[in-house]
């Protein structure tokens, strides 16, 4: 499967001891949340782990962690912190909390917000780092008034939360059709999937609007005009691409920094984390297999030098959309769809099989190099709803071993504690957090 490149009385008073013994075992994290950021004190909870007991991956304990029902399907994490950010709907409004990875208490929570979107859409949310400070942000699109009529524009809202104590900055930036917005480089970058962008500091608010007559093409590059997209943005600046080759603005081209064995004028940034660009290269012509596979390549986004390749199959049906990069919380492991790389080892992975069949989807990786997915899916999204064939894979042999067929996946891994996503038989989302067995 790889390629080195898976009872019907009771007396009353028995009744309400129960009850009580009931409730005293029931639950989520204890503590009492702070009163910072307009979130009401809980009374202290005790509890025994997690009510639901999902089967796990056996690096993860079920008996121990916690749980928060009824939540937004993004969610979001200050690695340095330790804190994890998610939605909770109240009436027709949404209020960010936070959640102590590690044990499961409250942490500070903001108050009660709408969003452009209406009530019946969660905000999204992400993080963002910048200058060693992480942030939290929440976004939606719309106009001020729910009225269709309503004669003022279209915009962007986000809501900037500190992730140490959830002091929040709104800024609004006129847009004029449905963004993108994104927290992988040192900033909030807004897109239209075109050439158009802007870019929110979180630290100060301000707004910079990139218009597609700036964003400085390479000479020589006649490819670079057709199809522009900006793609993202690194620490030297936004990462743009044309139609076969892509550059940073400022920065880096493309061409110069091909790795061996790679067409230089023809590559495509896939995915971008917050140090590195994940791009497929087509094979340089005559090389062994250019006609059958792509060279995919991870390369450092502010210096453009590539780490670590691998090759996979030339796709039969391009996709609509490429798999993310994920990286382990140490910055040393980096998956996406079928590929996985070891970028202190130098070694690349494509878990296909020889002739490009029974690819396994990769979903996370942790920083002991245990990386976790399934095949039989279309993607990530449905590998962690429980679809499809469950393997986990220790990056340092390539070997995929099979799960429990239903085993959940892990989405992430925060302070020894794995992330899980269940969907109960009232269609509420759960976010569980399990500790690492010892």
């Amino acid at each position: 499967m790889r390629q080195r490149v898976v009872r019907i009385a009771l007396v009353a008073g028995v009744a309400v001891l129960a009850l009580l013994l009931l409730l005293a075992t029931c639950g989520g994290g204890g503590g009492e949340e702070p009163r910072g950021g307009g979130g009401k004190p809980k009374k202290p909870t005790r509890t025994t782990g997690p009510a639901t007991k999902l089967a796990v991956p056996p690096a993860y304990d079920t008996a121990r962690g916690w749980e928060l029902p009824d939540t937004s399907s993004d969610y979001a994490i200050a690695r340095e912190t330790g804190l994890i950010a998610y939605l909770v709907r109240e009436k027709d409004d949404f209020r960010l909390r936070t959640v102590d990875a590690a044990t499961g208490k409250p942490g500070w929570a903001d108050e009660p917000r709408s969003a452009l979107a209406g009530p019946q859409s969660f905000p999204r949310l992400f993080a963002v780092t910048k200058d060693e400070r992480q942030f939290f942000v929440t976004w939606s699109f719309g106009k001020a008034g729910r009225d269709p009529l309503t004669p003022s524009g279209t915009f962007v809202s986000l809501d900037i939360y500190d992730a140490v104590d959830g002091e929040r900055r709104r800024v609004e930036v006129p847009w004029p059709t449905a963004p993108t917005v994104s927290g992988t480089g040192p900033g909030i970058l807004i897109g239209d999937g075109g050439a158009r962008s802007a870019l929110v500091d979180p630290v100060s608010g301000g707004v910079t609007i990139t218009a597609p007559k700036d964003l400085r093409h390479p000479a020589g590059c006649t490819t670079c005009r057709q199809l522009t997209e900006v793609r993202g943005l690194t620490a030297k600046g936004l990462l743009v691409s044309g139609a076969r080759e892509f550059w940073v603005r400022g920065g880096w081209f493309s061409r110069n920094v091909a790795p061996a064995g790679a067409d230089r004028t023809y590559g495509v940034p896939t995915s971008l984390t917050s140090g590195q660009v994940l791009v497929r290269w087509q094979k340089a012509p005559k090389t062994k297999r250019a006609t059958t596979h792509d060279l995919w390549a991870v390369h450092d986004s502010a210096t453009g030098k590539a780490l670590v390749t691998a090759e996979c199959h030339k796709p039969a049906i391009e996709p609509g959309e490429y798999p993310q990069a994920v990286v382990s919380p140490d910055g040393r492991y980096l998956i996406a769809g079928i590929l996985a790389f070891d970028l202190e080892e130098r070694s690349g992975y494509c878990f296909e099989e020889p002739d490009g069949t029974h690819p396994l989807t990769l979903t996370t990786v942790t920083d002991e190099g245990m990386a976790y997915g399934a095949t039989n899916t279309r993607g990530a999204a449905e590998a962690l709803a429980g679809g499809g064939t469950p393997y986990e894979v220790d990056l340092a042999t390539g070997l995929p071993e099979p799960l429990s067929l239903n085993s959940r996946l892990p989405s992430t891994e925060v302070s020894g504690v794995g992330l899980f996503r269940w969907t109960d038989a009232k269609d509420r989302l759960h976010l569980i957090g399990y500790a690492r067995a010892d």
